[in-house]
């Protein structure tokens, strides 16, 4: 029987991803990362790239085979327990709800150019209500205002490659050639070996939101073959955009003048006179930043009711109307409340990025370490198609490079707090886990391993569909393929 809608393509997969993706941490918070790495920082989008790539096989392979089950805190309840599932849902859910207020400080910081009588904590905390006002009006009107915005971002950064590229063959009127400008002071790594090691969180971070493609695996047109096409555009897409970028704005401007105050972009094209230019790169960036909130909003509100399906939150979250309004106004309150507690360092913005950069890291993590586990014990995928390439040691690779990352944040100043918090942040949610273990009846509890897989179903239903209808505006009907338990039966046969 042939399904009346074709699932998503490749094509598809990646502009959900790109919408999703390109956000604060490169247009302001790259600034910190070039600044500790210099030049090579393409290095480390490089070497960033490679890693994406890894974490989104390990995650598709596992969503294809077992497409019910939910979302990476399913696959780690099943893996590890549902302790594992608990914080890394949690753990997930609160950085991104510090990436968020990180966002809404990106924004606040880049109009504070035009308007520098607004602080941070007003600017930021209008931003934070005006995109939870927004999400409340539900997918249908919220898609058609996110597309526009995430098309945006795409032309601020071809609107600067090109004009840098105007400038370094001194083909814009009334100016010389720069050449290669600046970058002949420049030493290839100033901050040495470590200075790309405490880049990469602020870089790894650029890639966030990737993990859209492995959670959108069931939707997909023949995932065995539109999956791996998919992962491919958008890495090598990705990976293209970002080191074309900063080889088109190292000539501009020396590394060691980059901050976190000002967007690297606007900064260059400022420090050559084009003030203008600049002004307009800034405004597009602001919207391409509020694309990306809007996006992000959308999926942490449906992450934390997913929690309170499960079980893992309180039960007044539930929402069964299609919009979740309480998990919305909820993630809204608790954004001011990032806001505020990032109020309380010197370098907010960069507190806020490497906290819910840390969670991010984690999250990853544990992906990599389930992959592990998923592939020990259930073999490849339905069919015998193995996705992940070179695996157990491409695997193992991605794991510890990800704690590498983790523990090489204090690298770079300012970076050390995100650590302190993260830290605390599983010890917190392992101590609530243990407690909610012992407070609650044993008997309910009882088979809960057993009965995730249902649960996850109901997750998985309904949040990668409400991603599909959103980003894409079309509905499809999920393949019913052959769930990681049968697979497991059968290679025990």
């Amino acid at each position: 029987m042939k399904k009346k809608n074709k699932g998503l393509s490749a094509w598809q997969l990646t502009m959900m991803a790109l919408g999703s993706i390109i956000g604060g941490s490169f247009f302001l918070g790259s600034a910190v990362a070039v600044n500790a790495a210099g030049p090579a920082i393409l290095i480390s989008y490089i070497l960033g790239g490679i890693l994406v790539y890894f974490i989104l096989y390990a995650l598709s392979e596992m969503t294809v085979a077992n497409p019910d089950s939910g979302s990476f805190m399913t696959f780690s309840s099943q893996a590890f327990g549902t302790g594992t599932g608990f914080v890394v849902g949690w753990v997930y859910w609160v950085g991104m709800v510090l990436s968020m207020s990180s966002e809404a400080t990106a924004v606040s910081i880049l109009l504070h150019n035009w308007f520098p009588n607004i602080s941070i904590a007003i600017g930021g905390s209008t931003i934070i209500a005006g995109v939870t006002l927004l999400n409340l009006l539900g997918a249908d009107k919220l898609s058609k205002l996110a597309s526009g915005l995430a098309a945006v971002k795409l032309i601020a950064i071809v609107t600067f490659i090109v004009i840098s590229f105007l400038l370094i063959t001194g083909i814009m009127p009334g100016r010389t050639a720069i050449g290669v400008g600046e970058i002949l002071g420049e030493p290839l790594m100033p901050g040495g070996i470590s200075g790309i090691a405490g880049s990469m969180l602020i870089v790894v971070f650029a890639y966030a939101g990737f993990e859209i493609i492995g959670l959108a695996a069931s939707e997909a047109d023949n995932p065995t073959e539109t999956i791996p096409k998919a992962i491919n555009y958008t890495v090598i897409g990705l990976v293209g955009l970002y080191i074309v970028s900063v080889v088109a704005l190292l000539p501009l401007i020396p590394t060691a003048e980059l901050n976190e105050s000002i967007s690297p972009m606007v900064a260059a094209l400022n420090r050559w006179g084009i003030n203008w230019v600049g002004s307009i790169i800034n405004m597009v960036l602001v919207t391409a930043i509020l694309s990306a909130s809007l996006a992000s909003m959308f999926g942490i509100a449906r992450m934390l009711r997913s929690l309170a399906d499960e079980g893992h939150a309180p039960k007044w979250l539930k929402d069964k109307k299609d919009v979740p309004h309480k998990a919305i106004v909820f993630s809204g309150i608790s954004m001011l409340l990032g806001l505020s507690f990032g109020l309380l360092f010197p370098r907010i913005y960069l507190f806020l990025i490497s906290a819910s950069g840390f969670a991010l890291l984690f999250t990853y993590a544990v992906i990599m370490a389930t992959h592990i586990r998923f592939r020990k014990r259930c073999g490849c995928p339905p069919d015998g198609k193995c996705q992940m390439p070179g695996f157990p040691y491409m695997s193992w690779m991605g794991l510890i490079s990800l704690i590498i990352i983790i523990f090489s944040m204090p690298l770079i100043s300012g970076q050390g707090s995100g650590l302190v918090v993260g830290l605390v942040m599983i010890a917190t949610f392992s101590l609530i886990y243990a407690g909610m273990k012992a407070f609650n009846n044993p008997e309910k509890n009882k088979g809960r391993n057993i009965n995730i897989n249902m649960n996850g179903k109901v997750h998985r239903s309904k949040l990668s569909t409400e991603f599909s209808e959103e980003l894409t505006d079309s509905l499809m009907d999920k393949d019913k393929n052959k769930c990681c338990k049968k697979e497991c039966n059968r290679n025990k046969k």
